[in-house]
């Protein structure tokens, strides 16, 4: 049985804080997916886990670039799969290496099926109105339900 939780956000700052409470709680290792269409408001989170790591400087879309790396307390990997072809593609980023001494952010992650750690945190974006987002945190594995309690109490 894997843990869930819903918080809800009635703007992008809202988005942020909850991505700075869920940043506080992650350690290198840790894994972090992210569902939602375009627009849901992933990036603006990531933006918050960035913050809530110790990274100041800004976080923009990785569309272009695939893989964004910002130093904190834990580096913070922050993969945008949206443009891949090919899910073989996901192989040349050696996520899972990565992820081994950082904290890995993956946008779009079902382009990359079966290709990312199994025990990682899934959080789906539910857009509710233009402003308003609903985060569904779905917990795999032992950590992610220990990040989850994390945010119960946070």
């Amino acid at each position: 049985m894997t843990d869930t939780l819903r918080l809800d956000s009635r703007g992008p700052e809202e988005t942020r804080a909850l991505g700075g409470r869920l940043g506080a709680l992650l350690h290198a290792g840790d894994v972090v997916l992210l569902q939602g269409e375009l627009g849901a408001g992933k990036t603006t989170f990531v933006q918050g886990v960035a913050r809530g790591l110790g990274f100041e400087g800004s976080v923009s879309s990785k569309s272009f670039v695939l893989l964004g790396e910002y130093a904190g307390r834990a580096t913070l990997y922050h993969a945008d799969l949206y443009r891949l072809d090919d899910p073989d593609q996901v192989l040349d980023l050696a996520l899972d290496e990565i992820s081994a001494d950082g904290v890995l952010v993956v946008e779009w992650p079902e382009r990359a099926a079966g290709m990312l750690p199994e025990e990682h945190l899934l959080v789906r974006f539910h857009v509710s109105s233009e402003e308003a987002r609903s985060l569904e945190f779905e917990a795999i594995g032992a950590r992610a339900e220990a990040i989850v309690a994390g945010l119960r109490v946070a």
